[in-house]
């Protein structure tokens, strides 16, 4: 039996992904997770994931105090094997001066100097595929089921969610369509939410999903299309997953709202603009869209997304049409095979 520990510190949809090489590695023996306070709270519950440990690396735990606190716990849990699910120097440094006799990560991560086994990064892999290849010396690739990430929302999550939606006038059974308007990077918000949510409101309930931040955009969606439920803000992570997985469809940036998804296994139509699926981060829902405008020339432009247009147009986005996403919304609610 191995103990593994796997370090996740990197963006919340980073570690929905990584959760396929959890279940892979608890098939081996008992798996501990090192994550952000964000990331924490989306692990609960999971049958993959013995304990989770909260790394506050920009808060409580920042600084060499807090990695060395970080490194005496990691010490007395007495891992056979690391895996380095997010490359920072950092991240090496704490699992190697916790002893871990193992550590295994990216060979293009920044730490992989301090690695002693190192793993080619796969550009042509999703990344939840990536991250499975961590796990995976003969470099077998997986397969659909595999790949798909996986999250446990639990009673307290369900009473959440009931609650919501009995304050926003849903009864148990309506259909219900789920927009997921912001990002943390400016150019992928797509600016017509309010427009599709006007143009589907006759078919089902709107509820627009996304942190505290995007109030003003639910805001926005709520103007065009009365009506509509405001989850912004009022949900824990995986009380969002738990919305999701009763939503018949999620249109979505690219942004975490995609992977909870995928883990929910909800239809989703993933929005693309500076950046592509080719990088990895595409839907793994069974039945998806994805829309990005493929012949513009200066697509992608970033592997993330800037805040502002590098060339002040954002015709990526803006040309992307509301009609569009519509009926690739209605597509998938009339049950058709997936669309691409």
């Amino acid at each position: 039996m191995t103990t593994s520990l796997v370090v996740q510190t990197s963006f919340i949809g980073d570690t929905v992904l990584t959760t396929p090489l959890l279940v892979q590695l608890a098939n081996r023996g008992p798996v501990d997770v090192v994550t952000t306070p964000a990331s924490a709270a989306l692990l609960a519950n999971h049958p993959a994931v013995r304990r989770v440990i909260v790394y506050d690396k920009r808060g409580a735990d920042s600084g060499i105090g807090g990695l060395v606190r970080l490194v005496r716990r990691l010490r007395e849990a007495s891992y056979d094997v690391a895996f380095l699910a997010q490359g920072s120097t950092r991240s090496a440094l704490l699992v190697l001066l916790a002893g871990i006799p193992s550590r295994v990560g990216f060979s293009t991560s920044g730490g992989a100097w301090l690695y002693n086994k190192r793993v080619a990064y796969r550009d042509d892999l999703h990344h939840a595929a990536r991250l499975l290849q961590l796990s995976r010396p003969n470099g077998r690739e997986a397969t659909p089921e595999e790949l798909r990430p996986t999250l446990h929302p639990g009673e307290a999550e369900r009473r959440a969610v009931d609650e919501l939606l009995r304050a926003g006038g849903a009864a148990p059974g309506d259909a219900l369509i789920a927009l997921a308007p912001g990002s943390v990077w400016g150019t992928k918000r797509w600016p017509y939410y309010p427009q599709l949510a006007s143009a589907l409101g006759t078919t089902a309930h709107i509820v627009v999903v996304g942190g505290i931040e995007d109030g003003g955009l639910a805001a926005e969606i709520m103007g065009a299309a009365p009506g509509t439920i405001d989850a912004t803000g009022r949900l824990t992570l995986l009380a969002s997953a738990e919305l999701l997985r009763r939503c018949a469809v999620l249109v979505t940036n690219d942004s975490a709202p995609e992977h909870l998804a995928s883990a929910v296994d909800t239809p989703t139509v993933a929005l693309f603009g500076p950046t592509v699926p080719d990088f990895g981060f595409g839907p793994l829902a069974a039945r998806a869209a994805v829309l990005g405008l493929d012949d513009l020339p200066c697509r992608p432009c970033d592997r993330h997304g800037p805040e502002r247009c590098p060339l002040g147009h954002h015709r990526c986005m803006r040309d992307l049409p509301p009609e569009l996403v519509a009926e690739r919304v209605r597509a998938l609610l009339s049950n058709q095979d997936r669309v691409a």
